[in-house]
């Protein structure tokens, strides 16, 4: 039988803020499946800052979105595959795709069926592993130090303050929204402010920690990052993660320059991409996925219901609407 799939095309690039009629949503006839095939349903799609800054960069016009999906198969005539489990793929905004499984990811193993298997896009997926890595290899955070992190109620921020505590370090996190404070008091931050409404994000940063910061995780870049690099401590880590605040301008910040707080601190900033890891992944998802099971990973996911709503899910994540990882249900 003939299947056709719904896929969200990127009908423009974007310019500035990413709007509704930059997408196109098209449908697509599926061939029937060869040997060694196998068809997939997405059952839910992820949309994740990344896609904005990468939109540019790997995609043309009339292409379908990027992204990763968690999605069952339907049909297989691949004997590795069963009818009904649930994998991880990297097959854009569409509501069904053919594989021949190659590029398919099995959930962690011992997945229990009480846990949503949406959160193999977030907490125990690619973000989880994000903040893992980033805490872990980048700012190798020590027991007893102090972290920042900036978006700290999104589904990497929320990550890292949480392995943070973990780690037996201090955690000082700030968000958009009084609401997103609560949750960061409520998942176990030391101090948490909404950078939205304080009258000063440096003297905001000093009362929180009077001592500076040892690890600073930056998802936002721009002027909180100009801000914070002044208060870290002698040898402090930065690790670059994102730069949301920059990644929907069409003319470039001038910010300050970062040489001289990094000369006499002797700090160190690292940008980095979690891919660089990609040989430590399952290490990484066993430890997330116990930590949850423990209880001591709070997950919290911001659920859009359809997927003709992926534009609008995607375009009120870049403002910062969700409270931790935002997802579309189809």
């Amino acid at each position: 039988m003939m299947v056709t799939a719904k896929v969200w095309v990127l009908k423009k690039h974007f310019e500035g803020f990413p709007k509704t009629s930059d997408f196109d949503l098209k449908k697509i006839e599926l061939p029937n499946l060869k040997d060694g095939e196998l068809l997939l349903e997405s059952v839910f799609l992820s949309v994740d800052p990344y896609m904005r800054p990468y939109s540019r960069t790997v995609m043309k016009e009339g292409d379908v979105m990027i992204g990763t999906q968690v999605a069952r198969i339907v049909d297989s005539k691949n004997p590795a595959f069963a009818v009904g489990i649930f994998v991880v793929a990297k097959s854009g905004w569409r509501t069904h795709f053919i594989s021949d499984g190659k590029d398919l990811q099995a959930l962690p193993s011992g997945w229990p069926e009480s846990l949503p298997v949406s959160l193999a896009l977030g907490t125990i997926g690619m973000p989880g592993l994000t903040a893992y890595f980033g805490l872990l290899e980048v700012c190798k955070m020590k027991p007893g130090e102090t972290v920042l992190v900036n978006a700290a109620a999104g589904a990497v921020g929320s990550v890292v303050g949480q392995l943070a505590k973990i780690g037996g370090c201090k955690v000082v996190g700030c968000a958009g929204s009084d609401e997103k404070v609560a949750y960061l008091k409520k998942i176990g931050f030391d101090e948490a402010f909404n950078y939205k409404t304080v009258k000063s994000l440096d003297e905001a940063l000093r009362k929180a920690s009077p001592d500076g910061y040892d690890c600073f995780f930056d998802n936002v870049g721009g002027e909180f990052a100009s801000v914070a690099i002044n208060q870290m401590k002698k040898y402090g880590r930065i690790a670059v993660c994102g730069a949301i605040s920059q990644y929907n301008d069409s003319v470039p910040q001038k910010g300050p320059y970062v040489q001289m707080p990094m000369i006499f601190k002797e700090l160190r900033m690292e940008g980095f991409l979690v891919t660089s890891w990609n040989n430590r992944w399952e290490e990484g998802l066993k430890t997330l996925l116990k930590w949850v099971m423990e209880g001591k990973l709070k997950c919290h996911e911001q659920v859009t219901e359809g997927f003709e709503n992926m534009p609008a899910a995607f375009i009120g994540m870049l403002k910062g609407e969700n409270l931790g990882k935002a997802v579309v249900k189809v």
